[in-house]
């Protein structure tokens, strides 16, 4: 009998939370708040940057990108290293429709955890462990 590592686990049920509430909060643009907290992660970055963290391909990225800007979410600011490209950051629009999804998020997750009888002071401890593990340099 095989058994599976609290490691692997750990992956594989923190995947699967992120799906539930995606599901939950369908209303909610899975591909554009991927981005967005991309971003609030790497700070300013150019497209290549930003399609090489999110595993996709530049075109991809940068219609991504294009819509986000639409929205007032994103803009270019010019690239200090190079004036030949423009790094992307998020606009305070941005950041707050990042926080209010993530406050969104939040609920579910606090729904989800009431049903369970999974009280605060453990959601505080998985939060440190993940915020851990998700820090460089830990």
């Amino acid at each position: 009998m095989t058994t599976t590592p609290p490691s692997a686990e750990l992956v594989t049920y923190a995947a699967r939370l992120v799906r539930v509430v995606r599901r939950t909060a369908a209303n909610d643009s899975t591909a554009s708040l991927r981005l967005l907290s991309q971003l609030d992660e790497l700070g300013a970055v150019t497209v290549t940057e930003l399609a090489r963290a999110d595993r996709s391909t530049q075109p991809t990225i940068s219609a991504g990108v294009r819509s986000l800007e639409e929205k007032g979410w994103v803009h270019r600011v010019s690239n200090p290293d190079d004036a030949r490209s423009t790094l992307l950051q998020l606009s305070d629009s941005g950041r707050a429709e990042l926080q209010a999804a993530r406050r969104r998020h939040g609920a579910v997750v606090d729904d989800l955890a009431a049903r369970q009888g999974i009280d605060a002071a453990a959601i505080s401890d998985a939060v440190a462990v993940l915020r851990a593990l998700c820090t460089p340099g830990g």
